[in-house]
């Protein structure tokens, strides 16, 4: 039988996968849905897996069967932490905690003010304070607008005239959770950027659980915030 944790686990797997797609069509990329995970044929835009597994136990060789393994990048997340890809020619890469936070949950009023992206330029501008300088703003395309259950949360001083993105996120809807991702704050980290997020998060989508997943000091800031940790996931590189 599925326990409620388990089962939140399965439906945090399945919106982290949609979301992968939705960006990966940006890009040009089509993956497809199978019955223990979703991939991708073609190398999939930089930081996304080109595999996520949606239930415990997925066969292994069938799994890296589904994706490119000739060319450089590849890369699968193990959403259960229960495969061994070594021989297969993978490293693991790192390794997270599945993140959720009930419905309904409290919110304070932020000191910034929120808005969900509507436009290329405003996405643009929400892309280079998410990269801050690093050079991959350009993941985040315009396709991402026509993405029905995709919404990319902005953050905004009350008092700028100049409506400067300083925090962020983007939010991914499905049947029964929504995730969080790409979580950011300019001056503050992601303990400046929670408020804000969750605040938008609970006014969008009043009755749906936030799913997501976060490691190392980004965990803890998440769990400060109202989070509980629901389980592992691994993601794999592959070596060659």
């Amino acid at each position: 039988m599925t326990t409620p944790q388990q089962a939140l686990v399965r439906a945090a797997a399945r919106n982290n996968a949609e979301w992968c797609a939705a960006m990966c069509r940006t890009h040009g990329v089509r993956g497809e849905f199978g019955a223990d995970a979703w991939a991708a044929p073609v190398r999939t835009p930089l930081y996304y897996p080109d595999a996520v597994t949606l239930g415990p136990d997925a066969d292994p060789d069938a799994l890296t069967a589904r994706i490119d393994t000739a060319s450089p990048g590849a890369s699968v997340k193990d959403s259960f932490a229960d495969l061994d890809l070594t021989e297969a020619g993978f490293r693991v890469l790192f390794e997270a905690q599945w993140i959720h936070r009930p419905a309904g949950s409290a919110t304070a009023a932020p000191d910034l003010d929120w808005d969900v992206v509507g436009d290329p330029d405003t996405l643009r501008s929400w892309a280079l304070a998410w990269d801050d300088g690093a050079g991959h703003a350009d993941l985040f395309r315009p396709g991402l607008l026509t993405e029905p259950e995709t919404f990319v949360i902005l953050g905004r001083p009350a008092d700028d005239t100049e409506g400067s993105v300083v925090a962020g996120a983007v939010a991914s809807r499905s049947e029964n959770v929504v995730g969080v991702s790409n979580v950011f704050g300019r001056d503050g980290g992601p303990d400046a950027a929670w408020p804000i997020v969750l605040y938008a998060l609970a006014r969008l989508f009043p009755t749906l659980p936030v799913v997501g997943y976060e490691q190392g000091d980004d965990l803890t800031v998440a769990l400060r915030h109202g989070f509980e940790p629901l389980g592992p996931l691994r993601v794999w590189a592959y070596a060659g």
